[in-house]
């Protein structure tokens, strides 16, 4: 039998120095990078991070956007606002994310108590960007 529940694959972020940004998301959230040498190397368009074994950021370069035309008028959504992301983690994997921001200097909001997710109320979460802007939530459930 074939699982078909639906499942987030990935996010596209618009980002100034891809490279930089695989560092950030490496150094500061804790995510796997994933084709930064190809990217580097010219081999492929973007590099992505790995959220889990089934979904990853990619990370695009600015001028990319100007091929992106998939849909009418989809080139111009670089740079357009999604409001956030959300990254659920266990309880230690929230604690040392945000303790790992902090150390790298990265600003982080309050704590947030029981706000509504995919999964009920989260006990904890916190908001923070990355060097392009993009804003992410962090929070956990257990």
């Amino acid at each position: 039998m074939t699982d078909s529940t639906p499942r987030l694959d990935h996010v596209v972020l618009w980002v100034r120095d891809p490279v930089a940004s695989a560092s950030f998301f490496e150094k500061a959230v804790g995510l796997r990078p994933w084709r930064v040498a190809e990217y580097a190397e010219g081999k492929a368009p973007f590099c992505s991070v790995r959220i889990n074994e089934e979904t990853i950021l990619d990370l695009a370069p600015l001028p990319l956007a100007e091929r992106m035309e998939v849909v009418p008028g989809a080139a111009a959504s670089a740079g357009h606002p999604v409001h956030h992301v959300c990254l659920s983690l266990p309880r230690d994997g929230f604690d040392a994310l945000r303790s790992r921001l902090e150390e790298q200097g990265v600003p982080v909001s309050d704590l947030s108590h029981d706000s509504l997710g995919a999964r009920g109320k989260a006990k904890r979460s916190f908001y923070f960007r990355d060097p392009d802007g993009n804003v992410f939530e962090a929070r956990h459930y257990d």
